[in-house]
């Protein structure tokens, strides 16, 4: 983004994991009778519908005792929430409408001496079917009548003084229905989209690794996104950028949270502020994309303008709610999305080279006209503009991108892949920026936009399987992960497009996104584990919106997440 300045900032102490907003003051379900608590009702003939499935819990006592051990079917395994901390909830993502009859809570010796089961639709509104304040540990096998996608046990009072923890947490029901009204379409965690054939996940649990990215979404959630001004606005803060409230962090916002849908009760909530500050901060070149950069009094300045990458992603998050949530709602997000996607194609698009501009202010004639930044390129997000619009042009688009791509891996890059922060003379031979264009001396470098190139190039790669994509992404790391030996340590703070180093240290925004160009390559599990073990040891730096954004987006796509809609 052209007006953010980005200092090299260290990183902040790992943040307690926040709890995740609770409903408060359910009507108290009557006690169920003794003999339900211990397994001597019934038995029920509906099936265990809860294995494997995705949960959440409002916190995890620390790494090894994440939420999906709860489901895992191995009881030497366990969720351990925060201890001394009430109250606390785990929760499970059936996929669909269930009938459920029974539910089986195989308690630690830190159990729950009052709880609640709770059913609901959407992840929002809860209804008790089960309640107790008596509860002594052990085995709690529960007759139980209720029906929804989701099911929760909510503990109000432990009954130790440590946390709440569960060897196993089993549902038994029967399924009554398709997808929930006005529940995510693809909720987090449901796997419902797989990559290309041939993609490498992290090692470990499916559940572990979405239970991962949960954690350090509530981290981020909690350190960038505000709901400042009024007016119905939520915000993403950029605390590193040149004014507090940037294009480029509302855009990662509405990708992020769209995508959460499931594991955040309050992504919709959440969403609708941001396309609400999207509405009211118009672009003053377009109407229909979003004003570049807002200061302390929520008003915009410098110009008014637009961003290219801010834009892409807020028209690419439009689209991603429009599948989660349809667009009957408050907002009609396919209608905004689509008109996004038509301005960013007047204003944003160079219409001679096909090539994103930097900025709908940019215009024939300026000397900014042939320059494109390289992180601009989201090759998905054409395809998804595509197929939304029917507007061919974002064919012809794609393939201009991916042709500069893998030009200028080749011509400028041969033995890294690398490629620079911004590209100018579009028009004619396009090549690295020869010195400072736009930002810094190092845009023709491998810096501080083009750091996000292999998680771009990548993302496009293990959804799509395209051929092109996949050689950019394998080049680049192939040489990265010679370069550092197999340790992500050793990724520095930007490189000349030869490999040179610029600068020492270590910064999610640069080790991160080459966790996505593992992916890519059959012969990398070993370092892909390593990049994503860097990452759930690095914590959210709570200077940088941009480090922690890109890490997270990262894990998303990692943990098998990040789709295409």
């Amino acid at each position: 983004m052209r007006r953010r300045s980005v200092s090299l900032l260290g990183l902040a102490g790992l943040l307690v994991l926040p709890l995740t907003s609770i409903p408060q003051a359910l009507a108290q379900a009557p006690a169920q009778p003794r003999a339900q608590e211990r397994g001597e009702a019934a038995a029920a003939a509906d099936s265990l519908v809860s294995a494997g499935k995705p949960v959440t819990a409002s916190s995890v006592e620390g790494t090894g005792f994440e939420a999906g051990r709860a489901v895992d079917g191995n009881t030497a395994t366990r969720w351990a929430s925060l201890e001394g901390v009430d109250p606390q909830w785990v929760r499970i993502d059936l996929g669909a409408t269930h009938t459920v009859s029974r539910v089986k809570l195989n308690w630690e010796a830190a159990y729950g001496k009052a709880y609640r089961i709770q059913t609901s639709a959407d992840g929002t509104t809860w209804t008790d079917v089960y309640a107790t304040t008596t509860g002594d540990g052990g085995v709690d096998d529960l007759t139980v009548s209720g029906s929804g996608r989701y099911l929760r046990m909510h503990g109000t009072s432990r009954g130790t003084p440590y946390g709440y923890s569960l060897w196993e947490f089993e549902v038994y029901g029967t399924p009554s229905g398709g997808g929930v009204p006005g529940g995510p379409a693809v909720p987090f965690g449901s796997h419902l989209k797989p990559y290309a054939a041939g993609t490498l996940k992290p090692s470990g649990a499916q559940a572990v690794l979405d239970q991962k990215v949960v954690e350090y979404y509530n981290k981020w959630k909690a350190a960038f996104v505000r709901q400042n001004c009024g007016n119905g606005w939520y915000q993403i803060i950029s605390p590193d950028a040149d004014h507090p409230y940037v294009a480029e962090a509302q855009g990662y916002g509405m990708v992020v949270t769209a995508t959460m849908a499931g594991a955040d009760p309050d992504a919709k909530k959440i969403f609708d502020g941001l396309v609400k500050w999207k509405i009211d901060h118009p672009s003053s070149v377009n109407p229909n994309l979003l004003a570049a950069e807002q200061d302390t009094a929520c008003k915009s300045v410098n110009g008014g303008d637009g961003a290219t990458d801010g834009d892409m992603d807020v028209a690419y998050g439009l689209l991603l709610a429009d599948k989660q949530w349809g667009s009957a709602g408050t907002y009609n997000y396919k209608d905004l999305a689509l008109k996004h996607i038509a301005a960013i194609k007047k204003d944003e698009l160079n219409p001679t080279t096909k090539l994103l501009k930097l900025g709908d202010w940019s215009s024939s004639g300026d000397q900014y006209y042939y320059i494109s930044r390289t992180s601009d390129w989201m090759v998905d997000h054409f395809r998804a503009f595509r197929t939304a619009s029917g507007d061919t042009t974002w064919d012809s688009v794609r393939s201009a991108h991916q042709t500069q791509i893998s030009r200028l891996q080749s011509t400028y890059a041969s033995g890294t892949g690398l490629l620079p922060d911004f590209v100018v003379d579009t028009n004619t031979t396009p090549k690295p920026a020869p010195g400072q264009v736009l930002e810094d001396p190092n845009d023709g470098a491998y810096w501080w936009n083009a750091c996000r190139t292999p998680w771009r190039i990548a993302d496009d790669a293990v959804t799509s399987g395209d051929a092109t994509s996949l050689a950019a992404a394998r080049k680049l790391n192939s040489w990265i992960k010679t370069k550092t030996g197999g340790d992500p340590n050793k990724i520095a703070i930007g490189y000349k497009l030869n490999g040179t180093q610029i600068s020492a240290g270590s910064e999610a925004a640069f080790f991160a996104p080459f966790a996505v160009a593992a992916m890519t390559d059959p012969g990398s599990q070993a370092w892909l584990d390593a990049l994503w073990n860097k990452m759930l040891t690095t914590p959210v730096d709570t200077s940088s919106y941009f480090s922690a954004s890109i890490q997270l987006q990262v894990m998303i796509t990692a943990s098998g997440n990040h789709w295409v809609p």
